[in-house]
């Protein structure tokens, strides 16, 4: 084991990398805060200046991905497709199998400029989720309770306000509503079932009213609709802590553009479209496994400098009084500093894994072991 890979399993690196990730974000929200004095002066000014904000942070862990642990992302699609990459609104309808499917995802909007001003709709309880959810409250996230009464005229006012975004931005949508587990497959395919639809063997039955509302709302906005399936080479089931102890994956990426006016406007048919789109997925799935390979062109777009750089700033912004406090702490001789210290150092610890721990797939939300026959 070489000297660099030592150091990437070494427990007080992953601190300081969190260190950095942790207070730059609240920094970042901070400058986030002051900003919304601009929103009734110049709202695309704010969201301007807001894209470039959350670039800052979702950048450092692009970071990780792309020049820490040295994962490959190839793209599977066609030339026409490739080209249209950042240069127009679109909707992202992505599998949601892997813990690190949304960082492979945001590397490859990285790589093509619309990291800062990419979208989901996302469960409302990560609102609440410093770093995460702060940032995206001020980048106009879309949050839903994922109960379609309540949710539909908060989804409805929150799509139409994006109607006029000055940036290119990459709407994502996970349409199966949670991550993929053997229970909730069970379930879901139970549902399918019962309602005389077709079974899905890699994915759960996709809810429509998310898309069809999506689709609705972003008409005339959106110019496409690219579908993504992902997978890893060698059967892989990659983590974010896997990334963070420097682990390097091999991501495919199976992507396919549908020009908006392809989709039906009616929204019965537009859910039978989004189901037969999910049929097609689990064939690309099943083609993946056979043959360890999706079709079309294989495209690798080259990662920037600028993730690295911008981490690399707020290391050197961050680190230098970090290193200096905690000399002096060390060298006062003070018990109860040095404790003090130790607590802190305990507490950013506890902080930071905590924040991990929103991507594992242990610890996700029950949605979809119940939700699936209460809804259906």
């Amino acid at each position: 084991m070489g000297f660099i890979a030592f150091l990437k399993t070494q427990f007080i690196v992953h601190l300081l990398i969190g260190f950095v990730f942790v207070v730059s974000g609240l920094i970042i929200n901070f400058i986030q805060l002051c900003t919304l004095v601009l929103w009734p002066i110049n709202k695309q000014f704010y969201r301007r200046v807001n894209c470039r904000l959350a670039y800052s942070l979702w950048s450092q862990l692009v970071m990780l991905l792309e020049w820490w642990s040295g994962t490959e992302c190839t793209l599977f699609s066609d030339e026409a497709t490739v080209n249209t990459f950042g240069k127009e609104h679109v909707i992202i309808i992505l599998n949601h199998n892997f813990e690190i499917d949304f960082l492979c995802g945001w590397t490859m909007t990285e790589r093509f400029g619309v990291l800062g001003s990419s979208k989901v709709l996302a469960k409302r309880e990560l609102l609440y989720v410093p770093l995460i959810g702060w940032t995206w409250y001020f980048l106009e996230i879309v949050f839903c309770k994922r109960k379609w009464e309540e949710d539909r005229d908060t989804v409805i006012e929150g799509l139409k306000r994006l109607a006029d975004y000055p940036e290119y931005m990459w709407f994502l949508l996970y349409c199966e509503g949670t991550r993929f587990t053997e229970t909730k497959h069970r379930i879901s395919m139970e549902v399918a079932e019962s309602k005389g639809l077709p079974k899905l063997k890699y994915h759960l039955l996709p809810r429509t009213k998310g898309f069809t509302t999506a689709v609705q709302c972003l008409r005339g906005t959106v110019s496409a609709v690219y579908d993504v399936t992902l997978n890893f080479r060698g059967n892989k089931n990659p983590s974010l802590l896997g990334i963070l102890y420097g682990k390097k994956y091999e991501a495919d990426m199976c992507v396919r553009r549908f020009p908006l006016e392809d989709i039906p406007q009616d929204e019965k048919e537009a859910a039978n479209w989004l189901h037969k789109l999910y049929q097609e997925k689990d064939a690309l799935q099943e083609m993946y496994n056979q043959e360890g390979i999706f079709p079309g062109q294989q495209f690798k777009p080259r990662r920037r400098p600028w993730t690295l750089l911008n981490f690399l700033f707020w290391a050197t912004v961050l680190l230098s009084p970090l290193f200096t406090f905690g000399f002096g702490v060390f060298a006062s001789g003070s018990p109860l500093l040095i404790l003090a210290f130790l607590g802190l150092v305990g507490a950013a610890s506890f902080g930071v894994r905590r924040l991990i721990g929103v991507t594992e797939i242990e610890k996700g939300s029950s949605y979809g072991n119940q939700e699936f026959k209460k809804k259906e």
